[in-house]
């Protein structure tokens, strides 16, 4: 018999996890979103196999339902579920990336039909909507889960089975720690990113070529400053006690070295630095993580007639995608001027074989 399963928002993230479940033939998958454009996409392109247009009247009929919206909507649809009367059990889960505000809410239930169960796949992209929706998008990447306490673990596994498609690595952590651990490596950067490209901005009122020099590495350590402001102000809400002490201790933590800066503490300096390097390098490269993961690798190619084209075409002759390409103007630190973006650590590897084989100078910065 199968299994029904509602999702709640078609995004880039309901979509992709919808596009997974889609290939298990257990799985008969209810798209539900206020958009109805993202409704006939998802429907017309086999994402869904049906389109809802009233969110009550699906969720009676759902085993399984998964809360795909931004977190202030998600908190609206839970209210909603809460008054539903279900004629069966129902295992309940989200996507959002602030777990305590939710898992608060779903404590407050009255409904003892629900079980809901707190997740967050931590894999993104800076594209959004439906159409950016692929099924491989967790692939690798770690999905945090965070029953409440007196869950039985076989709810858990079912949903765990239910998204086995995602080829994600199950992790459970409390509300509280997943926050506060997100809010560091995830949250924060984004408000980081945000505030270095607000500087530049600044700076280049007096400084036109700015824009130019931000090309090349500016560009990388600020990417996430892309992603949708909208969703991004809501994480900060939900999240804002959390981001308010870590601004504070990124405060504190610039104070520090603008006195290192200031007093020319060149030994200091060496040391924040040298232990900033052994911490970074140190960290797991093989497991997507909160912020959307990237695998690079540098090509130094001719300037002359024909040459991307050559590697692009060598690339696709051994079935190997690129996520992106980028042209480098600054070749500071690095040897190649070309440098391609994959989705995978394998994808990485095979093109870089290829290349050398081809006689081309490569190079894989970590």
């Amino acid at each position: 018999m199968k299994r029904t399963i509602l999702i709640a928002g078609l995004g880039l993230i309901g979509g992709s996890l919808a596009k997974g479940m889609m290939l298990s033939s257990k799985n008969y998958i209810i798209g539900f979103d206020v958009n109805h454009k993202t409704l006939t996409f998802a429907k017309e392109n086999n994402i869904i196999h049906e389109a809802a247009a009233d969110f009550a009247d699906s969720a009676k009929k759902a085993d399984f339902i998964l809360l795909a919206a931004p977190i202030s909507e998600t908190i609206q649809l839970m209210d909603q579920l809460n008054g539903i009367i279900f004629p069966k059990e129902v295992i309940v889960t989200d996507t959002s990336s602030v777990k305590q505000i939710i898992i608060e809410k779903a404590e407050k239930f009255s409904n003892r039909q629900i079980t809901f169960i707190g997740g967050h796949p931590m894999a993104g992209s800076h594209k959004k909507g439906i159409t950016a929706a692929k099924a491989h998008l967790f692939e690798n990447a770690i999905y945090v889960l965070t029953p409440s306490a007196g869950i039985e673990q076989e709810k858990v596994d079912a949903l765990k089975d239910v998204l086995k498609n995602s080829r994600s690595k199950f992790v459970q952590l409390n509300p509280d720690e997943h926050d506060v651990m997100t809010g560091v490596v995830s949250h924060f950067p984004h408000l980081i990113a945000s505030s270095l490209v607000h500087q530049a901005r600044k700076w280049g009122r007096s400084h036109s070529f700015l824009p130019n020099l931000a090309a090349g590495g500016f560009r990388d350590i600020t990417r996430i400053a892309s992603s949708n402001p909208e969703m991004w102000q809501d994480i900060f809400y939900h999240n804002r006690y959390k981001m308010s002490r870590l601004l504070g201790e990124w405060i504190d933590e610039m104070q520090f070295l603008k006195k290192l800066v200031d007093n020319d503490e060149k030994k200091d300096m060496i040391n924040y630095l040298e232990n900033a390097k052994t911490y970074r390098d140190g960290l797991g490269t093989e497991e997507k993580g909160a912020i959307p993961a990237f695998y690079d690798l540098y090509v130094d190619i001719r300037d002359q007639t024909g040459s991307l084209a050559s590697v692009t075409q060598l690339l696709a002759k051994h079935e190997i995608s690129i996520n992106n390409i980028q042209i480098l103007e600054i070749r500071e630190g690095i040897t190649g001027a070309l440098r391609l973006s994959f989705s995978s650590r394998e994808k990485q590897n095979k093109s870089n074989s290829v290349l050398r084989e081809h006689g081309y100078e490569t190079m894989i910065q970590k």
